[in-house]
């Protein structure tokens, strides 16, 4: 299999990225708990891995993602909004180095999102703990982080299959995108 990525999978990450920025920016809603955001990030991050089914393609979504997001100001934190976008994409690529292809493509991404949700509250625990915030708290916050984003991240993650199988009913994916059979 080649494991360049060709103008197809080039344009399918940019989509990808910039969708997730603009319906982030288009929903910019305080739901008053955390980890909404992850609703969006994995679902947006595990269709451009199902599309392109290469290593790398969610990785290069999120860093697309958090750049678009610094240029048009969604958000606020500076460069902490890259972190905020590209640390969880990091994260489930490295994921994905270790699981492979041992588990369904259901399976798989559900791992895949609790993966990114973990490193999306290890940022803002990280964050915390250099504005001097004391340890258990720190902790306190960070579990609830892992929580509340897991739950947001898997349910985006069961929403990519079906997503998938519109794109490929659609001749949308490539022979290497990903089928769940």
């Amino acid at each position: 299999m080649n494991s360049r990525f060709n103008l197809h999978h080039s344009l399918f990450i940019g989509f990808c990225a910039t969708l997730l920025v603009v319906i982030k920016s288009m929903l910019r809603m305080k739901l008053g708990f955390s980890g909404h955001s992850m609703f969006l990030m994995s679902l947006f991050y595990l269709v451009c891995y199902g599309a392109t089914n290469k290593v790398g393609s969610i990785t290069l979504c999120g860093l697309l993602s958090g750049m678009l997001a610094m240029i048009l100001g969604v958000g606020k934190g500076g460069l902490f909004i890259l972190l905020k976008f590209t640390l969880p994409a990091i994260a489930m690529d490295i994921g994905l180095l270790f699981i492979g292809t041992l588990f369904s493509l259901k399976v798989r991404l559900i791992l895949l999102a609790l993966i990114g949700s973990v490193a999306w509250a290890l940022k803002s625990g990280v964050q915390d703990f250099l504005v001097g915030m004391d340890i258990n708290i720190v902790l306190l916050q960070f579990g609830i982080n892992c929580l509340s984003g897991g739950a947001f991240a898997v349910l985006g993650a069961l929403l990519v299959p079906l997503i998938l199988k519109r794109l490929d009913a659609h001749d949308l994916l490539m022979k290497n995108g990903m089928r769940d059979k």
